[in-house]
Order: C-alpha cells, then structure tokens, then sequence
C-alpha cells in the first residue's frame, strides 16, 4: 500500500515536480496500481485491518474519480454521426467523419492493412508518425491517394524520431503549413479542413519519449504544444503523445481549452502501446498504456474510439467518429 500511495501521490504532484527524472515512466502506470489497492484492501477487510481497508478503499475511489470520463461519457454521438460515417460513399460536405492515428514504427507498419481499415472505416482524415520513404511508397502502391487524395508532409527536423509525420484528407486542405510550431520532437503539419461550413485545423503529433536520456524533448514538446491554447480557430490534434492522462504534463498541456477524446468518451481505456511485442520472443506482452491520442477543442465531439492493431508497428492506431458542431 505504501507503494500504491507513493505512485498516487506522484500523479497529483504540480508540473514542475512531476517532470523530474523518470516520474513520468512511474505515472504512467497509475490507472493499474488500482489493482494492488484493491488487493489490499480486500485482504485488510478480511482481517479486519479496518485504517489499512480504509486507505485502500479511499485509493480505489480516487482513481474511479481521476478517471470518470473514462467511465461515464462527457458527451455522445448524435445518431447522424454514427449513421453518416457507416455510408459506404464519404460525404465531405458534412459535419462528420471516420479519423485515424497510427505510429507506424519508424514505416515498418503493414501499409495494405492501413489502407485497408481506411477504406473499411470510411477514415476521412489520417495522420501517421515515423513515415519514411519506404512506407509512403508502400502506401501509394496499396492505393491510399485514391481514398485520400489530398496529403501534407512535415518538414524533417534534427529531432525526428523514427521518420515524419504527415496527413492525408478526403477532402481539399487548406492553410497547410509543414511546421505548425516551434517544437523539440517531429515537425507537426497542419492543415485547415471544411465540416460543413466549420474550419476544423488538423496536426499529426509525434513527441519525443520520456526516457531519462531525452526528458527534456518530451517536456519541451509539451510545453510547446500547450502555447495551441491561445490560438484562434478549432483544433484537432492526433498522435503519438507519448503521454497518457494522469500526466501532469499532459493536463497542462489540455488546459481549460482542450479536451482528451480518449478521457471523455466514457468507454474505457484505449490502450495503445506497446502493440506485437513479445518477451524472451516467445512471450505476448500486453498492451498497456494509452499514449496515442485524440485532442480536439470544445465545440468537437469524438467517440466511438477502437484500436486496431497493425502489422509492423509497436502502436495500435486508433480511431474515432468526429463530430463538428453547427456554425451559429
């Protein structure tokens, strides 16, 4: 129990202190230290250990608290949402769409299976990390320009990891840029698409990984992203934050702007990382962590969100229903 309150204590600690070294390796797995507290305190109560069944218990329901909306919906899908997106033919001139993230492994990711989950899904809006030469061929060669003609390409940076990021759109982008802001990880492109009257600006994200040795690019990243919050129009990120929302970091990074559609959907953890991973090469590992994300304004409503897994890729992609709000 000792343990488990020092973990939990760590979550709630200020942004300053919780970017210290290794911290962020330790919050991350905060949502399953609900399993030793609840160990713990059914053990406590069958031994009538009654200040210990008292403490695990008050662990147990500050996690349920910390993760509501992971529980409970914040908002929901109207039924034009669900039923525009099942139609075989994409409308673009509508409010709604299929949208999908996926880091691809340095490219390695099996480019047939996501061009086919594209078509499949009816995705109007992709965004991919770590791409290389190699993959985008691939992805060409699979037939991905005839689902989504329209592409933006990131500028390379010293601190790409693994390859690029990039978007591709059903319908025309505009206002593209190939560096949407400063940042120390993967140049971030961007483009401003239509939903029915409403200008909607998309970014594929890719931020460095909290390891000891590059902490401070995934900090700088981070801090680099949340300066979003005093731009104007509607946002909607995807990616490989390499966070997930018990980060202080991440929280900060949200502000009272934006919203994490993963923490709102109210349909449980969309674990993403690490995906086709085995121990001693023999040894499935599970997937653990909620890092990939969905991060979008007010005013935006995801859910149905699924990971798929992929071929080649330690990310499960992760896909969700958009939903724009009516212009006034």
């Amino acid at each position: 129990m000792a343990i488990v309150l020092f973990v939990m204590a760590l979550r709630v600690m200020p942004v300053s202190f919780s970017n210290v070294e290794c911290v962020p390796l330790i919050v991350a797995l905060t949502p399953w230290f609900v399993i030793p507290a609840g160990i713990v305190a059914g053990i406590a109560l069958a031994t009538r250990r009654r200040v210990l069944a008292v403490i695990g218990l008050v662990c147990i329901v500050a996690q349920v608290c910390w993760h509501w909306g992971y529980i409970v919906p914040a908002e929901r899908l109207s039924d034009e949402a669900r039923q525009a997106v099942e139609h075989s033919k994409v409308d673009t001139s509508d409010r709604y769409a299929r949208i999908m993230t996926l880091n691809t492994k340095n490219g390695l990711a099996d480019a047939e299976r996501i061009v086919r989950i594209v078509r499949d899904e009816h995705v109007e809006v992709l965004a991919l990390q770590e791409v290389t030469s190699h993959l985008m061929d691939h992805l060409n060669d699979a037939g991905l320009p005839s689902l989504l003609p329209y592409a933006n390409v990131a500028k390379r940076s010293s601190n790409d990891n693994g390859g690029i990021n990039m978007l591709w759109s059903a319908a025309p982008m505009s206002n593209a840029t190939d560096g949407l802001i400063p940042i120390d990880a993967s140049s971030i492109p961007a483009s401003s698409i239509d939903f029915g009257g409403v200008t909607v600006r998309f970014g594929s994200v890719h931020l460095s990984s909290p390891r000891p040795s590059i902490q401070g690019l995934w900090n700088g990243g981070m801090n680099s992203i949340s300066q979003l919050r005093n731009d104007s129009g509607k946002y909607v990120l995807m990616g490989d934050f390499n966070a997930v929302w018990d980060h202080a970091s991440f929280r900060y990074l949200l502000g009272n702007r934006f919203l994490d559609a993963g923490e709102r959907a109210g349909s449980g953890f969309h674990m993403t990382y690490p995906a086709n991973k085995k121990l001693l090469g023999f040894i499935p590992v599970p997937t653990f962590s909620e890092i990939d994300h969905i991060v979008h304004d007010r005013g935006v409503v995801v859910g149905d969100l699924e990971a798929r897994n992929i071929a080649g890729s330690d990310h499960k992609a992760l896909l969700g229903t958009l939903e724009i709000e009516a212009a006034n």
